[in-house]
């Protein structure tokens, strides 16, 4: 099984993630990838440079580079992909047969405040700088870019997470069982 989870800023993508990892399924990330990239290019990590490094990487190698990058090093491995943020990723995953994209999704104030709460670096400390960067993220300009609704709708699972953790790991429980 191979899952990959989309969603907005603070939807609880890291947390569904944290989740499967509990279970022993091997997690991986397209940002570890843009960040492996940032540090051979002697770039500091922040927010700004991974959108725009993800966007340099898909440049050059596709709209699909990094999900390719993340099968090649998977080799068949079951495994829960974080941070897709591209149509041409969720095509070049689907690849495999068994892929399943879940979109996590929670209200916009739900997803201000656990922003509020987690105080990632890049995280915006004022609301009108989060929404400017939601909305930033929502289309792309260009196959490069970040496109938050295009990949959503791509979504073969939508996760609501309008609760707590410990029913968010019920839905997860509910969804896993349904799967298997």
């Amino acid at each position: 099984m191979l899952v990959g989870v989309t969603g907005r800023n603070a939807s609880g993508k890291t947390t569904v993630v944290q989740w499967f990892a509990g279970r022993g399924v091997r997690t991986v990330s397209c940002s570890d990838l843009i960040r492996a990239w940032l540090a051979e290019q002697g770039i500091e990590e922040s927010r700004e440079t991974l959108i725009e490094g993800g966007r340099e990487l898909r440049r050059r190698g596709g709209p699909g580079i990094l999900a390719e990058m993340l099968l090649e090093a998977l080799g068949g491995e079951d495994a829960v992909i974080d941070s897709i943020r591209t149509p041409g990723e969720v095509e070049a995953l689907r690849a495999r047969d068994d892929f399943i994209l879940i979109e996590v999704t929670a209200g916009a104030d739900s997803r201000w405040a656990r922003s509020q709460d987690r105080a990632h670096p890049g995280d915006p400390a004022d609301r009108a700088t989060f929404v400017a960067q939601e909305e930033s993220e929502e289309v792309a300009s260009d196959e490069a870019g970040q496109a938050l609704v295009a990949t959503a709708e791509m979504a073969d699972l939508i996760l609501i997470n309008g609760g707590t953790v410990e029913g968010l790991h019920k839905d997860l429980e509910n969804l896993l069982n349904r799967l298997s």
